[in-house]
């Protein structure tokens, strides 16, 4: 079985022991680095590569924020999920725009957490549904603004309806029931969007294409 590498990035020692522990009793995840501070993050994401950044918003040096940038930006591959005490919306909105995958709060299960990561992993969106509502919103263009058609290099017809889908929060057995696809192709599918699009993660992808205008609120329940 191939384990999903896992980098912790807090500035607390307790937290980062409290995570390893918890993860690392699940079969297909291994902690491969624990960073205290967001430069050490970046530092250590080059390293040892991991698949997945659990990184706090509040570090030393490089806060969350930033070293999220400048993991996206030097490593697009690695997903990242924040883990933080904070649901500020500034915090939310940079650290989406930054790029990372998904946002809990510490308040979180342990179960949760690992759930998490194993959806971001898979590329899927993390985010509580009061805090998806509140994205959707930040990021969708202006009421006055026309729906933009997607260009033919962007996404093919297919690959918009399963990004309108993803955007509703369906999860890729939702979408592939829908769509009447196996989930290996729903898999494929998003691969080639986020190839496409330049993103790591669902919720990249999703904001990408509100602020493109090619996703409305009309498309979202």
């Amino acid at each position: 079985m191939q384990k999903i590498r896992i980098l912790i990035a807090d500035d607390h020692a307790v937290v980062r022991e409290g995570t390893r522990q918890i993860l690392e009793q699940e079969p297909d995840m291994e902690v491969v680095a624990e960073a205290g501070d967001g430069e050490e993050a970046v530092r250590l994401a080059g390293e040892h590569q991991p698949n997945v950044a659990i990184v706090d918003v509040a570090m030393p040096k490089v806060d969350g924020i930033e070293a999220t940038k400048q993991i996206k930006a030097l490593y697009a591959s690695i997903s990242i999920l924040i883990l933080s005490a904070y649901d500020d919306d500034q915090f939310i909105f940079s650290l989406l725009e930054a790029g990372a995958a998904g946002y809990l709060l510490k308040s979180v299960r342990g179960q949760e957490l690992v759930e998490a990561v194993r959806a971001v992993y898979a590329g899927e969106s993390v985010l509580h549904p009061s805090i998806a509502r509140k994205v959707l919103n930040r990021f969708v263009p202006a009421a006055d603004k026309p729906k933009r058609e997607v260009p033919l290099e962007a996404l093919s017809s297919r690959e918009l309806e399963v990004m309108q889908l993803a955007a509703r929060g369906a999860s890729n057995q939702d979408i592939a029931d829908r769509l009447c696809l196996s989930i290996r192709t729903v898999q494929a599918h998003l691969a080639h969007i986020f190839n496409k699009l330049q993103v790591g993660s669902r919720t990249e992808a999703v904001v990408r294409a509100l602020k493109e205008g090619w996703v409305t609120l009309d498309d979202i329940p």
